[in-house]
This record gives structure tokens, C-alpha cells and sequence, in this order.
């Protein structure tokens, strides 16, 4: 897990290229190594996880110097890859994977992908050939970034701010704000909000062969459904096992790992499978020191989750560690935040810098989380409600409805109750009979860039909604976030949710195995069950991971954000949409007039703003550089 920075057909000064790549520092303090020969700049900045020796360092290099490598993320099954490769004749160096992908790219090109299971963006360069492969994982879990420059060059990186400093100027793209303003699809997309660079597609590769790039899809979801019993408890059976597996293999590590743990279904599933692999023999090269829960709390706002959380921790009898994350930070350090966070996001990301933050402080440096739970098997309640056009049967509907209420409600919920027969009639009304007029129009259900693919017909409502929330709008933002506020602190995260194996069989199952028995993420519960606290298991309210945004605007960020508002620069912002408007939220919010909406929207305008005095205004440089 690192930081990687190239170009190729372009002349970079030593100076510059260290320029460049140490914009990336946070994401690998454990070092840096950089190569360059004949137009051709290859940086790495180093987070030690796998053969912390020198070994391991990169940029890498195979057959004789022939191919070089700069790889960030990790394969998890390259101990199987490396055993098949040794058999096929080829030596190893190393204990790294790094190693294992140079040797599988050689003996298989862009086959040795379908091979990986892990999250990567690596890019080898053929010295011989003088061409260049990039790659990037099935679902982007891993960032890529990359300019074309008009003389013919290419420059990518790990974040924008390391390829940016290429650039005469740095300049917004009004039309990727845009997109992030309408939220439609922005992290799905290539445009970024830095003008002339590209985001990598998820699941492509691509080769940069006489100044130019050739990138193709060499994934598809949909290519890769699986044939599964019809039979529900043999699903639970296919499921544990693959997600046993997910996390065994992810615990390969040479350094100590540990889990952000919330309390909720997700996170606690993980460290419980983790348990009980520990319990029954592990795996080769699994971390000993594993045993590290973090859990964020926030006394005394509807936020905390940490007594959940505890009755997971006191279950397994592991270490915990519960971090009090009602403090805000300083003006500077969340301007620091705002330049390492480089993107934008509705929900302010310093509860999740900061928890990561204190893993490392206590050692941890690679976290294995419950991300892409919700997403998969239909974790959030405004999903689930896309079953009931397939629904006829009037008890079925009325299961959904209450699933649907009890998530909101922390707690079941009475069919006999008024409430219930209100929303039970204004969710028919809203999902079922849109979904009628949109079937008379002849409009799709669910609009998605898959819809002309085969298998797409064959998906049920649900599965189209969480697959589009999968692969085009909610996840590939989440997997950004995520990454960005891990690295931030040279924290590595593991998703197990994420093999690839585990998201076939969610789009290989029908919707009734994910919303069952008055519970979303069915499968999930009963496949864990075993391992875990029942009333965990089968917890059925919900609680997101987000900052107390409504109470740290009233209270530490009040000044600052009144100082802001009130300034001549913000009023003159060429990004900010309405000035004015903003300010007047603000002092709505400021009086008890709105909520944790509004508070947020404040929140909105105020980072693009913020991002703006960072990066095109150069606010608080020193500190940045």
C-alpha cells in the first residue's frame, strides 16, 4: 500500500519528480525509491505491509531490468500466484507481491489480472519495448490518476496533487463541480475537478504506447454471475465460506493489524470472522497481532454507537480501544485535511481522519472494515423498498414496508399501527406506482450504463438498484473517501466485502435472499451468526458513520465559518454558487431555524470554497508543501 507517481516521454528534473511524488507522503512514510532513465520517471513513497526489508522497495524491477513496476494496493492470494509461477520456472527476490505481479505480468500480460485478487493500481514500463501497462482494480478501490500532455507525454499518480505541479496552472473544471453538485455519477466518471486530469476507470487497463493511451474495460460484473442453489440455506453456506476466505486471506500481513469498528452488522462481522480464523489454524503469513478494535465514539449524540460496539469487543475478549471524537480541529489542520482529502464530499470526513489517525498512533497500520456490506446486499432502507415492485403478494409487501421501518426506527415496528399503514401506502404510491408509469413509457426501471448488457434483463429490481449503487453512484465514492482518509495516516484498509468472489454471488442471488424475515443483508446475518452476539447479528437499526456536523457548526466551527462568509474573497469565490444564500443557510442554522440537512448543505458550499483558497489560491502553503 503506497503512493506511486510516473511519466513517460517527458523530462523531469530529479528535483521536480521529488517534488511530485512526495506530495504523497502520507500515504507511504516509510520511505521512498525513484527511477528514472530516457524520458521515463517512475516514484514510489512507501507504506511497509508485506517483506518490510529492502527487498520490497520500489520501483521494482524483473528479467533483468527489463520491466519496472510501481504498484499500490494488494494482492492477497500472491502466495497461490507466486507457488504457480515457481512451478512455471520464474525466482524470486522478495517475500512482497510486488514481486508476484512483475513475474505473473510477464508470463501472462493483461491475463495475470484475472488472476489478482486484491485492489490495486500498478503501471509496469517494458524498457525494451518502451510501452507502458496501467492497471487498475475490478472496482476502483485503489485510486488513478492521469494527464495526457500535448507534447505527447504522460504523467498519472495515486492522488491529483502529484501530478498538478506538471501543470503552467492549476485550474478548476466547472463542469466536474457540476457533476459533484448534482452528485450524478461524479466518482464514476473521468472528469475530475482539476482541469486536465483524468480519473483511471475502475476494472480497466490500458497501454500508453507513441504518446498515446489505449484504455479498455478488462472488467464486467455482469460477465462474471454465478450459477447459485435456488436452495436459501445453501447460499448461507456458499457465503460464509467465501467471506471466511475474503478475510483470511486479507490477514496477511508483516505488520499489525487491527478493525475500525462501528457496533453496526458490517464491521463486527469482520473482526468476529476474524476471531474465529484465528480460533481455527489461521493461514501462512497471517499477522499474530491482530486482536484491534478502534471504535469512534461521540457521547452524548445519537451518533454513538460504542455501547454496540462494546458488547462485540467483551463477546470476542479482545483489545478495544474507544476514541471520544466529539473535538473538532484547528482552521489550519482542517485546511491540511481539505488539501490531503483532495476531493469533495457532502459529509464532513474528520471523525474518519481522525480514527484512523488513532490506529496509527496505537500501532495499527492496516484495518480490515466492513466496507461495501450496504451496497452488496441492500444495507440501507431506501434500496430495499425497490423490491416492492416485484412483489404481489400483499404479506410480502407489508415484510418489506417493515423492514424498511424498523431500520428507521431502531426497533420493531407495528403493522396494526397507523404509521405503519401511512408509509406502507405512501411508499406503494412512490416506488410501485412510479415504476408502473415509467413500464407504460417504456423507461427503464433503473437507469444504468449496464442496461443494453444481457444479464442485466435478468436482475431483479433490488439487485439493479444495488448494482448501479455499487458500480456507478454510492460505493465508488465511499472506496475514495475511504481511501483518502486511511492514507492520510499510512493506514491501510482491507475490505473483505470487496473480493470479487463475494460481489458475483450478490448479483447471483435474488432479493429475497437479502431482505428476509423482517431483516435487510439477510445473508450476511445468518451466515455470521455463529460467530457473533445475536443482538448484533440481528440488530435492525442503523446508525451512518457521519460527523455531528449540526452541532459542531453551532458550536466550534460557528466563528470560523461566520468569518468565512462574511469575507470579501468568499464572496467573490468564482466556484461558490450562491454566496449569499449560503451565508443566510448558515445563519438559519445558526438560530435552531433548520436541521442536520441544511447544516450539511452549509457544509457543501463551504469545502469548495476552502478547496479553492488551498489549491488554486495557495492558503496556507508553508504548511502544505
Amino acid at each position: 500500500m503506497c503512493g506511486i507517481f510516473g511519466a513517460v516521454n517527458i523530462k523531469i528534473s530529479e528535483e521536480k519528480a521529488l517534488y511530485c511524488l512526495n506530495q504523497l507522503q502520507h500515504r507511504g512514510p516509510d520511505g521512498y525509491g525513484l527511477w528514472q532513465k530516457e524520458g521515463v520517471t517512475l516514484g514510489h513513497r512507501r507504506l511497509a505491509i508485506l517483506d518490510l526489508s529492502e527487498n520490497g522497495k520500489q520501483p521494482m524491477s524483473y528479467a533483468n531490468e527489463r520491466y519496472w513496476l510501481v504498484f499500490n494496493g494488494e494482492i492477497y492470494n500472491f502466495i497461490e500466484i507466486r507457488k504457480e509461477l515457481m512451478e512455471k520456472g520464474y525466482s524470486f527476490q522478495s517475500e512482497s507481491d510486488s514481486e508476484v505481479i512483475l513475474a505473473a505480468f510477464i508470463e501472462w500480460k493483461e491475463e495475470c489480472q484475472d488472476k489478482f485478487n486484491g485492489m490495486w493500481a500498478f503501471a509496469v514500463w517494458d524498457q525494451e519495448e518502451k510501452k507502458l501497462f496501467m492497471s487498475r482494480d475490478r472496482f476502483g478501490v485503489k485510486p488513478l490518476y492521469y494527464a495526457e500532455m500535448p507534447d505527447g507525454g504522460l504523467v498519472f499518480a495515486s492522488e491529483m496533487k502529484s501530478i498538478a505541479p506538471i501543470f503552467d496552472q492549476i485550474e478548476p473544471d466547472m463542469e466536474a463541480f457540476t457533476l459533484y453538485r448534482s452528485q450524478v455519477h461524479y466518482e464514476n466518471q473521468e472528469k475530475c475537478i482539476i482541469k486536465g486530469i483524468r480519473r483511471f476507470p475502475a476494472g480497466s487497463c490500458g497501454w500508453f504506447v507513441d504518446g498515446k493511451i489505449h484504455v479498455k474495460r478488462w472488467w464486467n460484473t455482469l460477465d462474471h454471475l454465478m450459477e447459485v442453489p435456488a436452495d436459501y440455506e445453501k447460499q448461507v453456506e456458499i457465503f460464509r465460506e467465501m467471506f471466511l476466505d475474503a478475510c483470511k486471506i486479507r490477514m496477511r500481513s508483516d505488520v499489525t493489524i487491527g478493525t475500525a469498528l462501528s457496533g453496526g452488522l458490517d464491521s463486527s462481522a469482520a473482526i468476529c470472522a476474524m476471531s474465529h480464523i484465528a480460533e481455527n489454524g489461521g493461514t501462512g503469513r497471517m499477522a499474530e497481532d491482530w486482536q484491534h478494535a478502534y471504535v469512534a465514539c461521540f457521547p452524548g449524540t445519537s451518533l454513538d454507537e460504542s455501547a454496540y460496539a462494546r458488547k462485540v469487543t467483551d463477546y470476542l475478549g479482545i483489545e478495544s480501544t474507544f476514541l471520544e471524537l466529539e473535538d473538532t480541529v484547528s482552521p489550519e489542520e482542517l485546511y491540511r485535511y481539505i488539501y490531503e482529502f483532495e476531493e469533495l464530499y457532502t459529509n464532513m470526513q474528520v471523525p474518519m481522519i481522525k480514527i484512523y489517525e488513532q490506529e496509527r498512533k496505537y500501532g495499527t497500520l492496516v484495518s480490515i472494515d466492513g466496507h461495501g456490506a450496504d451496497e452488496l446486499f441492500g444495507g440501507y432502507s431506501f434500496d430495499i423498498v425497490k423490491a416492492l415492485p416485484d412483489v404481489e403478494n400483499k404479506d410480502e409487501k407489508n415484510a418489506i414496508v417493515k423492514t424498511y421501518m424498523d431500520m428507521n426506527c431502531d426497533g420493531d415496528v407495528s403493522m396494526d399501527s397507523e404509521e405503519f399503514k401511512r408509509t406502507r401506502n405512501q411508499l406503494q404510491k412512490d416506488i410501485v406506482f412510479r415504476q408502473k408509469i415509467k413500464k407504460l413509457l417504456g423507461r427503464p426501471a433503473v437507469k444504468s450504463a449496464y442496461a443494453n448488457h444481457p444479464a442485466w434483463k435478468e436482475l431483479d429490481n433490488l439487485n439493479k438498484t444495488l448494482f448501479v449503487s455499487t458500480h456507478e453512484t454510492i460505493l465508488p465514492t465511499l472506496l475514495r473517501n475511504y481511501d483518502r482518509t486511511s492514507m492520510i495516516n499510512g493506514i491501510e484498509i482491507r475490505m473483505p466485502f470487496m473480493d470479487y468472489r463475494l460481489v458475483q454471488f450478490a448479483f447471483s442471488i435474488g432479493w429475497r435472499s437479502k431482505v428476509r424475515n423482517g431483516f435487510s443483508k439477510n445473508i450476511i446475518r445468518d451466515a455470521i451468526a455463529p460467530f457473533m452476539p445475536e443482538d448484533i447479528a440481528y440488530r435492525k437499526g442503523k446508525i451512518g458513520f457521519n460527523a455531528p456536523i449540526l452541532d459542531w457548526i453551532k458550536g466550534p466551527y460557528r466563528e470560523m465559518f461566520l468569518d468565512i462568509t462574511s469575507s470579501q474573497e468568499y464572496r467573490n469565490s468564482s466556484l461558490v454558487k450562491n454566496p449569499q444564500a449560503t451565508r443566510t443557510l448558515l445563519e438559519n442554522v445558526l438560530q435552531g431555524k433548520t436541521g442536520f440537512h441544511e447544516a450539511s448543505m452549509v457544509w457543501d458550499e463551504l469545502q469548495i470554497f476552502m478547496w479553492e483558497q488551498v489549491f488554486l489560491k495557495g492558503k496556507f502553503s508553508k504548511n502544505l508543501s
